[in-house]
Parts: structure tokens; sequence; C-alpha cells
């Protein structure tokens, strides 16, 4: 029998290709996801607010409002926290409580932690910060305060010491920053502080990242010690909230030329300084930073100390309240070491 070809069904011509979603669908189901990583934000950021108020003092500084926490009578002492952290920090640590003993007491929200304020118009150098907060102290009739600032808290300490060398008593430098370096984790850290792209980034993907890595980032922070279980009640969705990502990002973007610009002027410095670091520090080089430091201000007192992370403050506050008496005794010898250009106050004016 001759083959039909006709005979044959016409089966090919009833298949379709299937298609392969477009641009626009797959714009659609990203703007999807956006949206519900953008609610899910907001309600963590809500339920975060509502489990912990704030449970200090608000100052209102130029139009910043800034709270603090004040525990404890005697001679004044300032803890300045480092980047991505806040006041809370100190008390989960015990040197608040440690510290009160003895003190007054007055640990900050630096601008745009916590429950401070970071109002957008203005750059929050480590400059700008310790303008607001010597304002501060100023209102609240503090004088000859002793600064203990952590991480990046040092470069405020810092630089409160350089603008204001008559008025501050001395500082205590814990696990600081103090050198431009390479910094691999720069660029990523800071990418939530561009602008447009860095708004999207903190309101939807960048608090659920960090959610993820938060285990990751404690236990580099405190190592080559456990994390200790105080931390767990630190409330890590604070932190991850996206106005403080926004702070905490532009304080990462900014670490390096602030270190530069102020290590310019560390010649400058003639009051009693304490420097501490963990020997085992994974976040900072205690080589390349506190001993360096110490090195270029000799008048400095150092102290390293073995098996210790970036997270001194937890480890040793008794060792961190011994540097800070020190201080004070050298302090009381008199202000024969300071020049006669560092006898006045420099900077902005108490308004």
């Amino acid at each position: 029998m001759p083959y039909d070809r006709t005979a044959m069904p016409n089966r090919i011509s009833t298949y379709t290709e299937p298609r392969t979603p477009g641009w626009g669908s797959i714009a659609l189901l990203a703007a999807a996801g956006l949206a519900a990583s953008a609610m899910y934000v907001q309600s963590k950021k809500r339920e975060a607010e509502l489990a912990n108020p704030a449970q200090g003092n608000v100052i209102e500084v130029d139009g910043v409002r800034l709270h603090y926490l004040e525990q404890g009578d005697g001679p004044p002492l300032v803890l300045l926290h480092g980047n991505g952290l806040h006041a809370d920090d100190f008390a989960l640590s015990g040197l608040l409580e440690t510290a009160a003993e003895s003190h007054r007491v007055i640990a900050f929200d630096r601008p745009g932690f916590g429950h401070s304020e970071r109002p957008d118009n203005t750059s929050w150098t480590p400059e700008a910060q310790a303008r607001l907060i010597y304002k501060a102290l100023r209102m609240l009739g503090v004088e000859r305060p002793v600064i203990v600032g952590h991480s990046w808290g040092t470069l405020v300490t810092l630089a409160l010491a350089l603008e204001y060398p008559r008025y501050v008593r001395g500082i205590t430098l814990v696990s600081g920053y103090y050198y431009p370096s390479l910094r691999l984790d720069v660029p990523l850290a800071s990418a939530p502080a561009l602008p447009l792209l860095g708004q999207v980034l903190r309101n939807t993907v960048a608090p659920l990242l960090g959610r993820l890595l938060w285990p990751a980032l404690t236990r580099r922070m405190f190592g080559p010690a456990a994390v200790p279980e105080r931390f767990s009640e630190f409330p890590a969705w604070m932190s991850l909230r996206p106005e403080q990502l926004g702070a905490s990002a532009a304080e990462s973007g900014m670490l390096v030329a602030a270190a530069e610009r102020l290590s310019q002027r560390y010649g400058e410095l003639r009051l009693p300084i304490a420097v501490l670091a963990g020997c085992e520090d994974r976040v900072v080089s205690a080589e390349g930073q506190a001993v360096r430091f110490h090195h270029e201000v000799p008048h400095s007192d150092l102290q390293l100390e073995d098996g210790c992370g970036h997270m001194l403050h937890y480890a040793r506050p008794d060792l961190i309240m011994a540097a800070v008496a020190r201080l004070e005794v050298g302090a009381r010898a008199g202000l024969a070491h300071i020049p006669a250009w560092a006898q006045h106050d420099t900077g902005a004016t108490l308004h």
C-alpha cells in the first residue's frame, strides 16, 4: 500500500513552544517580593520598638533628640558605643552597672542609634557627633568627664578630646580603629547608605540579610570567646530597623576617611589616655591599631588582654574601670602637662 502522507494526523501543528517569562513578569515578581519584604520589615520594626521602649532620658540639643541612660553618683563617666549597637550594650555587658558603683555614668545612644535621632541635613562625622554630645553634657551639668569609647565610639571620643581638651578629663579607648587600612567589608556594609538604592535595600532585603547573618557576626565580634548568654537579650531587630541600618551603613562608609583625618591630629593630644584591646580581636587589628596608636602617642597607657576579642567590655569590665581609675589619678595631678593652647575649649558654644 503506498504511503499516504495526508493520512497522518497533523499532531506537530498543535504543539506550542512554552513561553519564557518576559522582563515585565520578572519585574512584577521582584516588585511583589520587595513589597512583601518591606511589609515584614515594618512589622518587625514596630514589634521591636514596642518590646524595647526607651528606658532612659531624652535631651534635645540643636533640635536633635538624644536618648541616654544614667546611673550612679560620683565623678562623671561617659560611655559611647560602637557601630550597629546602642547604649543598652553597656547595660548588658555589665560595664554600666560596675561603673555606676563609683561614678555618675551617662551612656548615650549616638545619633541614629537606639532611640536617638539622626537628621539627614547633617553629615554625622565623629566631629559632628562630638559637638552634639559636648553640648548635651554641658546642658546636663557635666564637667570634666572621662570618656570611654568602644569601637567606632573611639573616633567620637578622640574628636571630643581634640575639640575640647580643657573640658575632657581623660579618655579610655577600647577596641578602637585609629588609622586607615584596607577594609574589604566597607563597600558591602555601606551599601544601605547609598542614595535611592540604599533606601530600597534598608527597607527590604538588608534587614533580612542582617538577621540571617546575625549569629555569624556576633561570633566574630566576641571571638575567640563564646558569645555570652546575656547577649541573647540584645534586641537584634532594634539594630536592623531601616533607620539604624542607614546610620550604621553611613558610619561604615566614613570609617576610613574619619580615621585618616583624625590621625593627623593625634600629636595634639596631651590629656591622659588609656588604650585597651583584645589580642585576638577579629574585627580590628590590635597590632595595627592599638599598638601603633600607643607608639605614636607615647604618653598613652596601653593594655592588651590575651584571649579577648573585640567585645572587651563584656569579657573584662573590671579592666576598663581600672584604666579609668588610673586616668583619674593622673588627671588629679593637674594640668601642667597640657600646653597653653589647650587651656581653652574650641568649637561650638552651648546654646
